[in-house]
């Protein structure tokens, strides 16, 4: 069972919230934060990107600049630029993309529930990845950034996030990205007992997006409680930073392939070596989005192709075998391309789909890359019958938008 509490949040003032509030950490590089954070002495970046405040080329994990974002974090709080509320609360937070709205529940989640694996996975980590995290919440002994997770849908806190809402949010704008970011304290001590209470009885949370700084927050708070004599359980460290949704409300958008070449085949040849598992249907030049699951779209050569798996190729009973991604990375990249590594070879690139599908024409039509293949998108209940099954899903598989904006609340690992 989910064991969550509500927490004493650090959030600017209502007035700073669009100069403090950022882009997360890892959508973005050194020189794109320092540029979106230019003139701009509140902006998040200063703790979350603090090489900003170096030499351009300053190295993001020189100890000076892990030192500068505590620097940075104490002085926004000095400058009351961030102040910790008086009292726990938990928090909805809401985002607006295409005219959508998704309602998640800002939580302190349990870092046992990590360990034990009630909190569970779809993703491999890499270790390099979790200890720049892991080492960003050391200093600052908080977690500064929130992750995103999915849970089963529940009827009472669906009623809570649909009575808090209709209330006027402390925090409401758009940010330049056209993203809308909403934003409600839960004060009404019934509803927070009731948010603890239904959360406990929901037997696994799932981590939509963020695994490195799950695994970070969670094994940093699991060192502490080791290095504790007097260790009891309830600690704050014992909890992080979590934005949780019900799952009905995310939707999760295609991540899309582009390949450098045909390995060795002409267009004919590659075309006809795809009939042998797909049904290869011409589309023309008009873009072409893949229909239903086990459809794909293929642009080449100036013109778009539907193709279509063909019964027995796959198997709808083994929740990897079935995914649109693995089709593809077995009979398509694999089989034919010669692409057996999707981490690694330089053959192959992703395009998100909030990028659109022009964006995989365009890049093939400059010549950088002979084809792209754009897929149907994972569905969260595939998501989530993966990490119940134990499995692990292949690389770029999902793609989440709007991400979680940063600084909106941060958690202290001391309640300090």
């Amino acid at each position: 069972m989910a064991k969550v509490k509500p927490f004493r949040g650090i959030r600017p003032p209502k007035s700073m919230v669009t100069k403090v509030a950022s882009r997360p950490y890892d959508v973005l590089n050194s020189e794109e934060a320092r540029s979106e954070a230019e003139g701009n002495e509140k902006s998040l970046y200063h703790i979350i990107k603090p090489e900003i405040d170096f030499e351009p080329g300053t190295d993001e994990h020189d100890p000076k600049v892990y030192d500068k974002a505590v620097e940075n974090f104490k002085a926004f709080r000095n400058n009351g630029w961030l102040v910790q509320d008086d009292k726990e609360h938990y928090y909805i937070y809401a985002q607006t993309m295409d005219g959508r709205t998704q309602y998640g529940i800002v939580i302190a989640a349990n870092v046992d529930d990590y360990m034990n694996n009630r909190i569970k996975k779809h993703e491999l980590t890499r270790r390099d990845k979790e200890e720049d995290r892991m080492k960003h919440v050391r200093i600052n002994n908080a977690n500064i950034e929130p992750v995103f997770f999915a849970f089963p849908d529940n009827e009472k806190l669906q009623e809570i996030i649909t009575t808090v809402t209709a209330g006027t949010p402390e925090y409401d704008f758009v940010a330049e990205d056209g993203f809308g970011h909403h934003f409600w304290v839960i004060d009404d001590e019934n509803m927070i007992n009731t948010v603890t209470e239904e959360f406990e009885k929901i037997p696994y949370l799932y981590i939509a997006d963020g695994h490195h700084r799950t695994a970070a927050a969670a094994l940093v708070g699991n060192e502490k409680a080791k290095a504790n004599p007097d260790h009891k359980g309830d600690e704050e460290y014992n909890y992080f930073l979590a934005v949780a949704f019900p799952a009905s409300h995310l939707k999760i958008i295609d991540y899309n392939r582009v390949v450098k070449d045909l390995n060795g085949n002409t267009p004919e040849q590659f075309l006809e070596k795809l009939s042998e598992n797909f049904i290869v249907e011409p589309k023309g030049e008009e873009i072409y989005s893949p229909s239903a699951l086990h459809n794909f779209s293929l642009y080449m050569g100036g013109q778009w192709y539907s193709l279509t798996a063909k019964e027995g190729r796959y198997d709808d009973a083994d929740p990897i075998g079935v995914l649109d991604v693995t089709i593809s990375s077995d009979l398509i990249l694999r089989d034919i391309l010669g692409i057996t590594d999707l981490r690694s070879d330089k053959r192959i690139d992703f395009v998100g789909g909030i990028r659109g599908l022009g964006e995989l024409k365009r890049r093939v039509d400059s010549g950088e890359m002979a084809m792209a293949l754009a897929l149907h998108p994972v569905t969260m209940q595939q998501l989530m019958d993966i990490a119940d099954t134990g499995n692990i899903m292949p690389p770029k598989t999902t793609w989440f938008e709007p991400k979680l904006r940063s600084g909106l609340v941060i958690h202290h690992l001391e309640d300090k």
